[in-house]
């Protein structure tokens, strides 16, 4: 019975690692940690300088509206002027808690307008649950605001 509280007690170290309490919210990190510079949250201003085929490695800050019901490998983030930001993981690397919508997430990584084929489109629709004739509306690429995250720090309140 020791031992089985010993290994216990190592399991809850390493799957917990990643949540610091900071201000009354826990942060929970994905992917390569990173250290946020001060002023993430004014960083939405990068977007006037972005050129499609031209990404700009940078830290970003916003509100998570949506996650991959399916496993959580992509989000939606709105930033602070009201842009929405597509978000997926490097390397298909790390995945967010599913249920992360409506927490702050401040990430680090490449940012860059592309354009999303009417497939691509489908998919995600399909993984945040879309009905067939939803799915059917999706008739042209469109451009998007993608953001390539190495790492990401999640803050959710207690």
């Amino acid at each position: 019975m020791k031992n089985f509280n010993k290994i216990l007690i190592v399991f809850s170290v390493l799957f917990c690692s990643n949540g610091i309490a900071q201000d009354n919210k826990t942060v929970t990190t994905f992917g390569s940690t990173f250290d946020a510079i001060e002023e993430v949250s004014e960083n939405w201003k990068i977007l006037d300088e972005l050129k499609e085929g031209s990404p700009i490695t940078t830290q970003l800050s916003g509100k998570i509206t949506e996650v991959c019901q399916a496993k959580g490998c992509w989000m939606k983030v709105v930033l602070d002027n009201g842009s929405e930001v597509f978000v997926k993981f490097k390397d298909y690397g790390f995945f967010v808690p599913t249920d992360a919508a409506g927490d702050t997430v401040t990430m680090q990584g490449e940012l860059a307008i592309e354009e999303l084929s009417v497939e691509a489109q489908k998919h995600y629709a399909k993984d945040k649950g879309a009905s067939e004739g939803e799915l059917e509306l999706i008739l042209r690429p469109k451009k998007t605001i993608k953001f390539m995250a190495d790492g990401v720090a999640i803050s959710a309140e207690p």
